[in-house]
């Protein structure tokens, strides 16, 4: 899934291990994760350290999509039904009026768009 993909990936727990850790840097990704509670602290520069804390309203905002605004489906007909189904589901999330949002004060943590 990662083939083509250069930069930083963020996951949780689970994805930690030495041998993955290994196998993406030699494509050219490093993997950014939380801590387990037996492991030693580590220094994380602080634009990683915010994303990492974003990562939950990411899964929340996927969460979203995928349940209420009915995004995944897998029986498409045609390329034109499921790039329908996606726009529409993008726009009932738009019209929630409860979404989950970043705070101004981290955004500045962030790094910017390329």
């Amino acid at each position: 899934m990662t083939r083509g993909l250069q930069g930083r990936l963020f996951g949780d727990r689970g994805y930690i291990s030495q041998k993955l850790v290994s196998q993406l840097f030699e494509r050219g990704l490093q993997l950014i994760t939380r801590l387990r509670r037996n492991m030693k602290p580590r220094p994380l520069p602080p634009e990683d350290r915010a994303l990492l804390r974003k990562r939950a309203i990411i899964k929340s905002i996927n969460g979203q999509l995928k349940n209420i605004s009915q995004i995944e489906h897998t029986r498409h007909r045609s390329p034109v039904n499921f790039l329908v189904n996606l726009v529409s589901g993008l726009i009932a999330y738009c019209h929630q009026p409860k979404k989950p949002s970043l705070s101004r004060e981290n955004l500045a943590l962030l790094p910017a768009a390329v």
